[in-house]
């Protein structure tokens, strides 16, 4: 058995490595609920080997070893999780039917209090959206190199392969995602005073319902998309059109409570129901380009709100927002 103190006491070992565990298999499987169940078997294997522990590298490149594995083999035979944006489809004209589609499992954000702070450059929404256009083996070898900045020996110990292997991975990986244009972005640590501001009117234009201000504050190429609706909408135009004819609330409906998700601003948006109370309606995770909004993400799955610690409903007199 390893002497190492951190093998010997299991319980800070799962706490010291379960944040950034789980942003680890976020990144591979695209699901912050399959992460949290990736990073459960990662800690029973690691348990079950823990007397084979050899100390030939420390305990956290060990355990990376048995999570990357963990996932890959979770991931064998199965789809990608994509975006609307992200499959090919062109985007909706404004009075297009809306699409549905529960069948596809759909990328899910993940809350910034469960991933390290350090790491949310790399838990960007758009690139972990690119990541799921990688084949898992090509994935993983991006992740452990470009993240983590393993070694390629590192990599091909971890997975079994020659380093010619893994190189030839990573130059195939860097391939698509320079075809689709897709690339890690760095996460500003902080917002600025005039984007906070942004933020607070944009809640206050939801909350009166007022499509012409939302509108105000998009780019000219805008993106909006909502899983499970396979339609997407570019330019503030067309974005207007589905927030003013398809989004069911009306002035006073929909108040939103922040949050932050995958670096980024966030916000729980909940919609009057015919008792007067406020239910969860869809989760939005915004890009910001300056001054704007440049990308909304707005997740239609409430088991979200629970899993980042937001209220299941909010009362009938809660209380109207304030732009500063």
């Amino acid at each position: 058995m390893s002497t190492s103190t951190e093998l010997d006491d299991f319980p800070t070992l799962t706490q010291r490595y379960q944040r950034e565990l789980l942003a680890h298999c976020y990144r591979m499987s695209g699901s912050v609920h399959e992460a949290e169940d990736l990073v459960q078997e990662t800690f029973l294997r690691a348990w079950k080997a823990a007397a084979d522990f050899e100390g030939r590298s420390s305990v956290r490149t060990w355990l990376y070893r048995i999570a990357t594995n963990v996932c890959l083999t979770s991931l064998e035979g199965r789809p990608r999780r994509p975006l609307p944006a992200g499959l090919g489809t062109p985007d909706a004209l404004a009075g297009d039917a809306l699409e549905l589609d529960h069948e596809i499992a759909w990328l899910e954000p993940v809350p910034d209090a469960a991933v390290v702070v350090a790491e949310r450059d790399s838990i960007r929404l758009a690139f972990v959206a690119a990541l799921q256009h990688l084949p898992a083996r090509q994935r993983a070898v991006l992740i452990l190199r470009d993240v983590l900045r393993w070694s390629a020996a590192e990599v091909a110990e971890a997975l079994d392969t020659s380093t010619a292997a893994v190189n030839s991975a990573l130059q195939r990986a860097h391939a698509q995602l320079a075809d689709r244009r897709l690339t890690e972005e760095t996460v500003r640590p902080d917002l600025t005073p005039a984007q906070h501001q942004l933020l607070d009117r944009y809640v206050e234009a939801f909350w009166r319902k007022d499509v012409d201000t939302i509108v105000s504050m998009l780019t000219a190429e805008a993106v909006w998309e909502m899983p499970p609706f396979t339609s997407w909408f570019r330019g503030p135009a067309k974005i207007g059109w589905l927030i003013g004819n398809e989004c069911p609330g009306g002035s006073h409906d929909m108040p939103m409570l922040a949050t932050s998700a995958n670096g980024q601003p966030a916000f729980g948006l909940y919609m009057r129901a015919p008792e007067g109370d406020f239910h969860p309606f869809q989760l939005q995770v915004l890009e910001l380009d300056g001054d704007l909004v440049r990308h909304v993400s707005a997740f239609f799955d409430p088991r979200l709100f629970a899993t980042f610690g937001l209220p299941e409903r909010l009362p009938a007199d809660h209380p109207a927002p304030v732009a500063r």
